[in-house]
């Protein structure tokens, strides 16, 4: 790309992006810096795992550091580091397109936000769009990058109007440089070139990143005493200091998690989850763990407050760091625990690892599986420990993925099981354990009854649930689609079934043998009449004031069931569902007598029809034919009305 100089547009949604970043109100504007820095960091850390297989990569330049650099006069910020840097196609790949995976996301949770002038920084770390918090201080962002083995850099440069240039360049080694030309501040705003205002931000957001910050700061020092100025008595004149410039690290450096928790603070362990996860908002709870004894290790875990925008993103990176004697091995490490603790962020530092692991052998190298093992056990541990209210506060946003575990991992299903929390028929807004529901069953209840579909209210109104309130059984209402596999996975709780209140045949009365016998005909009739939609037509012993409900065979799909499949694209069968009918309602008791009295009348097909498209309605779904539904409902409001 020898000379080329290209100017490029950004995409529509990118630069409402930016508009909002430059013109809407912070209330912590010096967050730019702590991302610089933790992009910075993320750069050597990638070098560093490079250079494991590739030593050579290093060349002569093998001291870490990231650099900070002002400039007063002409109001600059530099942040510039030694690490992987990046190629042309790179820059443009993740540069110029800005955060591509979380963009549309940002948008749409700024659509709902009741202040458009008020965009948190909380907001921007969510979404993974921190490069561009640059543009909240700076007029204009320069970044200038040479990949490692490269010869050639690449500068881009944008005011943030819409358009970004993008040249070749020269560095005179590896890594990024990032220059921000300042925007004039108010009165009242800080000032980001004075060097104690750039030390407490670092020493507020960045102190434990792994690299030195450094700085050139400008000091007095004596001047040596053979340097002096003197007459002719030998007495000093003129100056005995005079002013040089230093370089100073500004950070501690501390690998915090290998310190004792007890001489670490909440500030602390709240600031290194910041740093780690680029995530803003201060984690719901930490585990800071030591393992001692034949293998010696170290961890620091943090289960966020909220769940990331790419939670369900199967390209979801998993959240620990691995280290070995502080040495960083590889971000995203899968195998340290398991998808359904994917949210987990922290460092593990395993000594005893070999530095050139690789993803094969890391897979099955046993101190990692001891590790995994441990880290396992001990993260239950702490959910289990968890206060009602923080317990719920991780439910509400992970709770649908710890749920997977328990058909993916047979081993955890029970702890898994004991975690979960569901809403009931009789919890109203309140969440209850599996354990709960068994304590408050009654003596007569022999089976754990749920109810799956998508919507709470729906579910908790069902006509399958009748009968079953009414003798006092709690039932499960089951709305997360996940919950579909684990009632495949879970058969019983202990020690009682799990039981679907919308298949086979429950516990509860039978319909005597006189009044089966008194409808046979009729039910018969429908079945005719319905015997493409249909496999039978029976009464119902779920029903007390509905007219009709559908239920399927035990081993059958359940209807929310069919309805996931159905709109993931899987086009497989739809089986035929039960049509239960209750012989207590007036309404079918109407219908018998008309039957029995013209088996021929035309209206009796039509009437069949609305039952079962009554029953897809009580059941959340649509009718095969809604005009007809429709007309019918019409027709017989008409006649009602009549009367």
């Amino acid at each position: 790309m020898a000379g080329k100089h290209e100017t490029h547009q950004f995409k529509t949604e990118v630069q409402q992006l930016l508009n909002l970043i430059i013109n809407s109100l912070y209330s912590n504007p010096e967050i730019f810096l702590r991302e610089l820095i933790s992009n910075a960091s993320d750069a050597i850390d990638r070098l560093r795992f490079k250079a494991q297989l590739e030593p050579d990569i290093l060349g002569e330049d093998a001291e870490f550091k990231i650099k900070i650099a002002t400039d007063g006069i002409k109001n600059t910020l530099t942040v510039s580091d030694n690490g992987i840097g990046m190629t042309y196609e790179e820059i443009m790949e993740n540069i110029g397109t800005i955060a591509k995976s979380g963009t549309a996301g940002f948008m749409e949770a700024i659509a709902h936000l009741n202040d458009k002038s008020v965009v948190s920084p909380e907001l921007i770390g969510q979404f993974g769009v921190g490069f561009y918090s640059a543009f909240i201080v700076a007029e204009r962002v320069t970044l200038i990058s040479r990949a490692a083995g490269s010869e050639t850099a690449t500068r881009w440069s944008s005011t943030g109007d819409g358009t970004y240039t993008i040249e070749e360049a020269a560095r005179d080694a590896r890594g990024t440089t990032v220059i921000l030309d300042l925007k004039k501040k108010a009165k009242y705003e800080p000032d980001f070139t004075d060097e104690f205002t750039i030390r407490q931000i670092i020493k507020r957001h960045s102190d434990f990143v792994n690299y030195p910050i450094v700085m050139d700061i400008e000091r007095d020092e004596p001047i040596p005493d053979n340097e002096l100025l003197k007459d002719e008595a030998g007495k000093t004149i003129g100056k005995t200091n005079r002013k040089v410039m230093r370089e100073e690290t500004l950070n501690s450096m501390k690998a915090i998690w290998t310190k004792d928790k007890k001489d670490v603070g909440e500030d602390e362990y709240e600031e290194f989850y910041k740093h780690i996860s680029h995530d803003w908002n201060a984690p719901l709870t930490h585990l800071h763990l030591k393992f001692e004894g034949t293998t010696e290790y170290d961890a620091l875990l943090y289960i966020p407050s909220q769940a990331p925008f790419d939670l369900f993103n199967p390209d979801m990176k998993h959240g620990i760091h691995l280290y070995c004697k502080r040495v960083f091995i590889m971000e995203n490490c899968r195998e340290l625990v398991p998808e359904y603790f994917r949210f987990i962020r922290g460092v593990v530092d395993a000594p005893d690892l070999n530095l050139n692991i690789s993803r094969e052998i890391l897979q099955q190298d046993r101190l990692v599986r001891n590790i995994r093992r441990n880290l396992i056990k001990k993260i239950f541990e702490h959910l289990e420990a968890m206060e009602s209210e923080t317990y719920m506060t991780f439910w509400n946003q992970f709770g649908q993925v710890l749920k997977s575990g328990i058909y993916t991992d047979p081993e955890n299903r029970k702890k898994i099981a004991d975690l979960a929390r569901y809403q009931t028929t009789r919890s109203e807004d309140k969440l209850v354990s599996f354990k709960d529901y068994v304590d408050r069953m009654p003596p007569d209840q022999k089976e754990i009854y749920y109810l799956t579909g998508d919507d709470l209210t729906a579910l908790n109104d069902s006509p399958l649930l009748e009968r079953l309130k009414e003798r006092g059984y709690e039932v499960l209402l089951m709305n997360d689609p996940v919950d579909e596999w684990v009632v495949q996975a879970l058969d019983e709780y202990d020690g009682k079934p799990l039981k679907s209140a919308e298949k086979g045949d429950i516990d509860l009365p039978q319909v005597d043998a006189e009044k089966q016998n008194a409808y046979a005909p009729l039910f018969g009739f429908i079945k005719s009449k319905l015997q493409d939609k249909v496999k039978d037509v029976k009464p119902s012993t779920r029903l007390k004031d509905s007219l009709a409900c559908l239920s399927g065979d035990s081993h059958d799909p359940s209807a929310y069931m069919e309805k996931l499949l159905k709109a993931a694209g899987h086009q497989s069968p739809q089986s035929k569902r039960v049509l239960e009918l209750n012989p207590d309602h007036p309404a079918l008791d109407y219908f018998r007598k008309l039957y029995e009295t013209d088996r021929n009348l035309l209206v009796l097909t039509d009437y069949s029809e609305l039952l079962l498209d009554m029953a897809v309605i009580g059941e959340g779904g649509k009718p095969e034919n809604p005009a007809r539904f429709s007309k019918l409902v019409g027709e017989l409001m008409t006649a009602a009305l009549k009367q």
